[in-house]
């Protein structure tokens, strides 16, 4: 039986834009494994899989049921350990947790702020106003302000890659040679806003934007074959 994914969408259900659930997909793909995937909008969260969580992505796998993006490749790594590894070792596990510590905090943090509106256009009506409401309370600011000020903050988010520039200028994937979890974690990230915003966030050579391409074509085309922002 193939793996159940539980994916955010928007309005367009083939639209799944979240950092998280893409992290998942990513991890499945890495490993070999096949799923089917649930599209679940902002607004049936708390129904996937029987309510067990509030956010997604959520899977279930026979019996088992598991939530979080981290926890799941946890899971993957130990009850598929006859497939490719999504760690390299347990060092690699603990070297993916910084660098997921890394990605949610500077990364994430500082490109939140510029897509908020763009996501919320995506999204249903009934999802827009959770969007609003929630987001809106969070920033202390509307996602008109957000949207106006972008550009202005746009240099932050380029900043906070810089780590990931230095270490490409050795190496093609975090992981290495072959990318591992570490890099699904900032693919994810990189993924939100390619299918929810038409922003540019890149310069063109970045050689981040040259890394997230060549993930985009990992796994069969995977990331690539998202309906994205035109």
């Amino acid at each position: 039986m193939p793996v159940i994914l539980y994916d955010l969408c928007g309005d367009d259900e083939r639209q799944r834009f979240s950092p998280y659930c893409w992290r998942t997909k990513m991890a499945l793909a890495h490993k070999g494994l096949s799923w089917e995937e649930r599209p679940t909008p902002f607004s049936k969260v708390r129904e996937a899989a029987g309510g067990v969580s509030a956010t997604v992505p959520v899977i279930e796998d026979d019996d088992r049921t598991i939530s979080d993006s981290w926890e799941i490749a946890v899971y993957l790594e130990e009850v598929h350990s006859d497939r490719q590894s999504l760690f390299g070792g347990e060092a690699g596990k603990a070297l993916s947790r910084f660098v997921e510590s890394w990605v949610n905090t500077s990364v994430h943090g500082t490109l939140a702020h510029l897509v908020m509106k763009d996501i919320h256009d995506i999204l249903s009506p009934p999802d827009q106003a959770y969007f609003r409401e929630t987001r809106e309370r969070r920033f202390g600011k509307t996602l008109e302000e957000l949207h106006g000020s972008r550009e202005e903050r746009l240099d932050a988010f380029r900043i906070a890659l810089q780590p990931m520039r230095q270490m490409l200028l050795s190496q093609p994937y975090i992981g290495g040679a072959e990318p591992l979890y570490a890099d699904y974690i900032l693919f994810g990230t990189l993924q939100w806003p390619r299918v929810a915003s038409d922003f540019q966030l890149l310069e063109a050579g970045d050689p981040v934007s040259e890394w997230f391409e060549r993930c985009l074509d990992l796994h069969n085309h995977l990331g690539r074959n998202q309906i994205a922002a035109a």
